[in-house]
Order: C-alpha cells, then sequence, then structure tokens
C-alpha cells in the first residue's frame, strides 16, 4: 500500500508538523510505502504556468514525480490549517498543478470540458487533518465550514476518492501540552482505523 502525506504549513515547530510527523510514525514499520512532502520545505511552486492545465501541456520533472504518487497512492492525507476558510496557497497551488487532468480525473471523449468530471484516482481512502483557532460552533454556525465542502465535495469525490474523513484541532492558539498530546493520541488513531477499514474494504473485494 502507498501512502500520500501532505503538509502545508510553513513553521517547523508547528502542530501541523506535529501531526504529519505523528501519522508518519505511526505508518512507518509496516510495510507501506509513504510519500512524505512538506511542502514548505521543498519549496513547492505553487503557481501553475500557462498551458500546465492542458491534459497535454508541458509538465517539469519535479512535478511529474508528484502527479505519479498521487496517482499510485492508495490513501491520501492531508495537513494543514485553516486560514481564512481556505488552505495556505501552496497547498492550493498544489492542487491546482497536482490533481490535473488525466491524473486525478478525466471527461468523455465527447465532452469538452463542459460535464461531469470522472474521478481517476486509485486511492479510496482521503484524511484531511484541520488545525484552528476558531471554535468548531462559530465555524459551523457563521462560516459554513467551507473546507469540509472544498475537500470533500469539490476534491475528493470529483476525483473519485469515495471514503473521506475529516478532523479538526482547536482552539490550538490556547490549547494546553495535555490537550496537544490527547489530539496526537487521537490523530494516530483516526489514521490506523481509516487504514485498518481500507485494507479489509481491499480484502473482501478480492475474495
Amino acid at each position: 500500500m502507498n501512502i500520500s502525506i501532505i503538509l502545508g504549513h510553513p513553521a517547523k515547530g508547528s502542530f501541523n508538523h506535529a501531526i504529519a510527523e505523528t501519522v508518519r510514525d505511526a505508518m512507518s514499520g509496516k510495510g507501506y510505502k509513504i510519500f512524505y512532502h512538506d511542502l514548505y520545505a521543498e519549496k513547492f511552486d505553487p503557481v501553475l504556468p500557462d498551458g500546465e492545465t492542458l491534459k497535454s501541456g508541458a509538465i517539469a520533472p519535479n512535478i511529474q514525480r508528484y502527479c505519479n504518487e498521487i496517482a499510485g497512492s492508495n490513501v491520501i492525507i492531508i495537513v494543514h490549517p485553516n486560514w481564512w476558510g481556505q488552505p495556505p496557497a501552496i497547498l492550493k497551488g498544489w492542487v491546482d498543478r497536482i490533481l490535473r487532468p488525466g491524473v486525478a480525473y478525466k471527461f468523455q471523449e465527447s465532452d469538452s470540458g463542459e460535464g461531469i468530471p470522472i474521478g481517476l484516482l486509485k486511492a479510496k481512502a482521503a484524511i484531511v487533518f484541520n488545525t484552528s483557532n476558531t471554535p468548531l460552533e462559530r465555524e459551523q454556525n457563521v462560516f459554513g465550514d467551507p473546507l469540509e465542502q472544498l475537500w470533500k465535495k469539490c476534491i475528493f469525490d470529483l476525483c473519485g476518492v469515495n471514503k473521506f474523513y475529516r478532523k479538526v484541532y482547536s482552539v490550538v492558539c490556547t490549547s494546553t501540552p495535555e490537550q496537544r498530546k490527547a489530539w496526537l493520541k487521537d490523530v494516530r488513531e483516526v489514521v490506523s482505523i481509516t487504514i485498518l477499514e481500507k485494507l479489509q474494504d481491499e480484502n473482501s473485494r478480492e475474495s
């Protein structure tokens, strides 16, 4: 099983980094192939150049490597903060450049792009971990929790990933060391349960 972990947070000491490292540690030593990307540390360029949106467009080798990894992943795990109800720009750019036509989705032959996309991703399970300084009740009642709609419906549903789980940890700025420790324990449990369910689904299909 191949697992992609994509982290979008600029500060190395952030709780987002702790989440991503907990995910990687929980999956290490179990025989999985792990693709771990700290987008800021890797200086990922989020700017989509002219022509790259086309299925036949030229793709830089480093971008192609990201595409190949995400196309071959069985589980995709995203970690990022809630900034203005959106992911950080670097992660939005990753979506623009990596979840591209021919990799994450396609249109039918007779379709010029105005129809309903067909998801291509091999992954059937995705997890998104978010941090926030907004209480969950306010996020849902006042803002409508836009990240839930973005990742579940606009991205993963469209790309053919039918098992989606998202967890938000807040309020981070006022959290205690004990709360963060409990949250990281929860991260480990969420990942382990989701991976186990994924394996069980695959085994049932094979039998």
